[in-house]
C-alpha cells in the first residue's frame, strides 16, 4: 500500500472533516461514479470470482460489524453514518458479482453477522468481541476494518477487467474517507 497516496488522501480528506464524521462518511458513499464499459466479452478465471465474492462478503462484514457496534455505542454516530456507506459498498461489490457470474444467492443481507466464507464470519465474530470491551476498542475495530479493506482492495485489483478495477477504486476511496472518521472519532473518545 502506498502510504504517500494514502496521507495525500488524508490531508485532503481532514479539510473536509470540518462537516464531521458522518458528513464525510456520507460524502464518501456518494462518491461511486458507476463507469461503463464496452468490453463485454471478459470471462473471469475462477481465482477472480472468488475474490469478487470475497470482496463482497468483506463489504458485508464491515456493515455488519457497524450495525452491531452501532446498536451497542448509540451515542456514537460513526459507526450508524458509515454502515449506510458499507451497503453502498456492498450494492457495488454485488453488481460486479453479478455481471461476472458469481452465484451470490447463499448470502441473506438481512442476516445480519451472518457469513458464507468461514474466514469471514470468524473476522466479524473477533472484530464484535473485540469491539464489545470498550467505545474506543469499537472505534480501532473500525479503523483496522478499514486499513484492511483498503489493502484487500488493492491486492483484489490486480489482473481485474478495468470496470472492477474502477468499482474497486471507488470503494477504496470510500475506505480511506472512513478511516478519517474514525480516527477523528478515536482522537475525540
Amino acid at each position: 500500500m502506498n502510504t504517500n497516496n494514502i496521507k495525500d488522501r488524508r490531508s485532503f480528506l481532514t479539510k473536509i472533516l470540518v462537516a464531521g464524521a458522518s458528513g464525510v462518511a456520507l460524502l464518501s458513499s456518494s462518491a461511486y461514479a458507476k463507469k461503463e464499459t464496452t468490453d463485454t466479452t471478459v470471462v473471469l478465471t475462477e481465482d477472480q470470482k472468488d475474490m469478487l465474492f470475497y470482496i463482497y462478503q468483506e463489504e458485508k462484514v464491515a456493515r455488519d460489524v457497524y450495525i452491531t457496534l452501532g446498536n451497542i455505542y448509540t451515542d456514537e454516530n460513526t459507526f450508524a453514518s458509515i454502515q449506510i456507506s458499507e451497503q453502498r459498498h456492498m450494492d457495488s461489490a454485488k453488481e460486479l458479482c453479478e455481471k461476472y457470474g458469481v452465484d451470490t444467492s447463499g448470502v441473506d443481507e438481512d442476516a445480519v453477522g451472518s457469513f458464507v466464507l468461514p474466514v469471514l464470519q470468524e473476522l466479524y465474530d473477533t472484530c464484535v468481541g473485540e469491539g464489545e470491551k470498550s467505545l474506543l476498542d469499537a472505534l480501532k475495530i473500525g479503523e483496522l476494518i478499514e486499513y484492511t479493506d483498503i489493502e484487500d482492495l488493492e491486492h483484489a485489483s490486480e489482473g481485474m477487467p478495468e470496470d472492477v478495477v474502477a468499482v474497486f477504486e471507488s470503494l477504496k476511496e470510500g475506505s480511506l474517507s472512513h478511516l478519517d472518521a474514525f480516527q477523528t472519532a478515536i482522537e475525540r473518545a
